[in-house]
């Protein structure tokens, strides 16, 4: 699963192509969005009033995810990726997780970032899926595909 800022959203698409074609079975990759793509102007984290700021602000924003996922049901391992703001994964991470039955399943989560790590990001995100197994996941922006499948592989 990948949360994608943009339509294109070929940073995020290249990792998860680079996962998929190590993992055996090869699983199903779904790229959501927002409803609503975030243009540069809702990026801007310096802007108080932007997009991404307010719904960060809000520890009850749930942005809208454009179109479900209707099989979620048959998976037992989710690979969710998503950029990182302010430490933690966007809020509409915890509206995707809160849209499914993710109990018993096991959550590998994996992020980019233009400058910060993980941070607390699965502290939190445990929170939203207590009863989720959830696996340290990591950062994976820069890693190349042998680096990516090496990750995988440990997870």
């Amino acid at each position: 699963m990948i949360f994608s800022l943009c339509a294109e959203g070929k940073g995020p698409r290249v990792i998860a192509n680079a996962l998929r074609e190590k993992k055996i079975p090869k699983p199903t990759m779904y790229r959501f969005m927002t409803e609503g793509i975030y243009t540069r102007a809702d990026l801007d984290w310096t802007d108080k009033t932007s997009r991404s700021t307010l719904e960060m602000k809000d520890p009850t924003s749930r942005p809208q995810i454009a179109e479900r996922c209707g099989n979620m049901g048959e998976y037992d391992t989710v690979y969710l990726g998503f950029p990182i703001w302010w430490y933690v994964a966007p809020t509409v991470i915890d509206t995707f997780l809160e849209s499914y039955d993710f109990s018993g399943k096991t959550l590998i989560p994996f992020a980019t970032s233009g400058g910060s790590g993980m941070g607390k990001t699965v502290e939190v995100l445990k929170k939203v899926c207590p009863d989720t197994v959830w696996k340290r996941g990591g950062m994976v922006n820069g890693m190349s595909k042998a680096e990516l499948a090496k990750w995988a592989e440990k997870q």
